[in-house]
């Protein structure tokens, strides 16, 4: 499994993710919610929402705001109802995209997300036409300055990690299953290992390798998407070599 082309486009938008920390805790908030409101309110019994808050905790949100969020969900709170809907589609050069989306209003929504697609020269698909190509993942990103490659196979594998990749120059990236989330983000927190990314993720099973143009064109396509108010997350298959990124 490669991951360097997923950081390195990570690393990329680092700078516009540090500066939209509100976008990431809106987007979370959001999740939070609508897990609550579709499995209830206790984390224990209901997965989605226990890897939501996880989440929430790897990104330091405060216990106060993911409170309310649960809240609103079970409807202790007021506030929007959100509806959960995922867009499959093409980029160009072949690219696929899957885009995970939360709104209260799909038919706002929807003819803005397929425009985007357009508006790139990509094209919209249908539900599963590019699902198919990825594997649910959970994915921790550390950077190599905060600790060593077997303190990290450690205290990762032992909670439960699949894997632990040492590619790229800067970060170590952990993967588990979606049901080991949680108690390796609870191990590498217990063990003073901090994360730069931790989220469940869809991961590509095979990648896509684009010329330059074609790379300029996905990362605007997936800029104006990460950017849009309803999109939770964006993922895509596209290999971008680091001489091409720099």
């Amino acid at each position: 499994m490669s991951g360097h082309s997923k950081w390195s486009t990570i690393k990329h938008k680092k700078g516009a993710a540090d500066a939209k920390r509100g976008k990431i805790f809106t987007r979370l908030i959001k999740e939070i919610t609508i897990s609550a409101r579709l499995g209830g309110g206790d984390p224990e019994g209901n997965p989605r929402l226990r890897a939501a808050i996880a989440e929430a905790k790897a990104n330091n949100m405060p216990k106060d705001n993911i409170d309310r969020a649960v809240k609103r969900g079970t409807g202790e709170l007021e506030g929007a109802s959100y509806e959960d809907i995922t867009y499959e589609g093409y980029g160009p050069g072949g690219v696929a995209l899957i885009v995970e989306a939360l709104t209260d209003n799909t038919n706002r929504t929807t003819p803005e997300i397929r425009h985007m697609f357009e508006k790139a020269g990509g094209s919209f698909g249908t539900p599963g036409s590019v699902k198919f190509q990825f594997d649910r993942k959970g994915y921790f990103a550390v950077e190599k300055s905060a600790t060593t490659e077997d303190r990290l196979m450690e205290v990762a594998l032992e909670a439960g990690a699949d894997d632990l990749q040492t590619e790229d120059a800067d970060i170590f990236e952990v993967y588990t299953q979606p049901e080991s989330f949680e108690q390796v983000r609870e191990a590498l927190e217990k063990g003073g290992i901090p994360t730069v990314e931790a989220k469940l993720s869809m991961i590509p099973m095979t990648w896509v390798k684009v010329d330059e143009s074609q790379a300029r064109a996905n990362m605007k396509l997936l800029e104006s998407l990460d950017d849009h108010d309803d999109v939770q997350n964006v993922w895509s298959n596209f290999d971008i070599p680091e001489d091409m990124m720099s």
